[in-house]
Formats: structure tokens, sequence, C-alpha cells
């Protein structure tokens, strides 16, 4: 057996982003900066359904302290919260911008991402588009891509490995705070 990929419940198996990309895309200081600095979180495609991915990864957030903001045009509320139609909507300041749309909407989120101010987007596991992640970054923004934010937050506070994960992360501590 081998140290190296393979092992199933490895999260670096988890991407589709070709490997030349993964090291500007999926940068573990850059994840660990953005989890730790973000407090507002906009998640563009939240569904109200909580079957949806992105119901699930919202109410992980909230529950883990971010502030958690709905975008979504179809749905005036989502978590008991106010849903926005867009990220020019949303009357906070907004950290990151986690978004559960197709790939093909990327770029005009990533645009909006830039227009009201974010320092990060993150387009979830299966969520690619190399041009929204050139312009957003040309803007200096954080940029991660196919990457699910509730499974790095895990990765990184330690709770992964609770339930079998392969987390890359060694330590004998049972952290407070992993930033």
């Amino acid at each position: 057996m081998g140290s190296g990929p393979g092992l199933a419940c490895d999260l670096t198996l988890n991407s589709a982003l070709p490997r030349e990309l993964q090291s500007l895309y999926q940068d573990q200081a850059l994840i660990r900066r953005i989890l730790a600095e973000s407090r507002t979180i906009a998640i563009v495609g939240l569904s109200p359904d909580p079957q949806k991915a992105s119901h699930f990864v919202a109410t992980y957030l909230d529950y883990a302290g971010y502030e958690v903001i709905p975008v979504n045009p179809n749905h005036q509320e989502v978590l008991g919260k106010r849903s926005y139609p867009t990220l020019a909507d949303v009357p906070l300041q907004v950290d990151l911008v986690d978004v559960f749309r197709p790939s093909s909407e990327c770029v005009a989120v990533a645009r909006d991402a830039v227009e009201v101010g974010a320092t990060a987007i993150w387009l979830q596991l299966r969520v690619i588009n190399v041009e929204a992640g050139e312009l957003a970054r040309g803007a200096a923004l954080g940029v991660v891509m196919d990457r699910c934010i509730k499974m790095e937050h895990g990765r990184y506070n330690g709770s992964m490995h609770w339930v079998g994960m392969n987390t890359g992360i060694i330590t004998a501590k049972r952290g407070r705070r992993w930033y």
C-alpha cells in the first residue's frame, strides 16, 4: 500500500479540475485564509430544498457561525433568511461568494462578486470555469474552484477525520480554533 492517492476516503480524489490547475485554484493556504477571514458568505443558487447540496452546506455554515446570505431570484426566503435576487441587491458587505450555479454562469457571478467588493469567490465541487477564476484573480479576489466549502471547513476544523476521512492533516491536537 502506497501513501499516494488511491484511498477511497481521500478528499483530494473529489476534484475534477485538471492537476495543473489544482495548485492554482485549490491552494491550502488560501483556503485556510478564506475560511478564517470570511464572516459573511453570500450563497448564489441557495435552494430551499433540504435535499440539495446548497441547502445542506448553508445549514452547516450557518451552524459554524458564518452569516449566510441566500442569493436566489426564485425565492423570497431560504433557511428563514431573506433571499436576494442578485449579489448587487445584498445590503451587507459580502466577504465570500459561494457559487452553486452551473459552470456556464460563473463568469457573470465572478463579475458581480468583483462589483460588490467581495474578497473571495468559491466555486463548489464540480463547478469549474477558468475564465471566471482568471477574472476574479485579476481583480485580486481569492479563488477556490471545484472544492466543497463544507468539506474544506471540516478538514481544517478537525471534524472530517472523526468520520474516517483522510484529510491530509496530521495533528495530535484537538483544536479550539484551526486557523
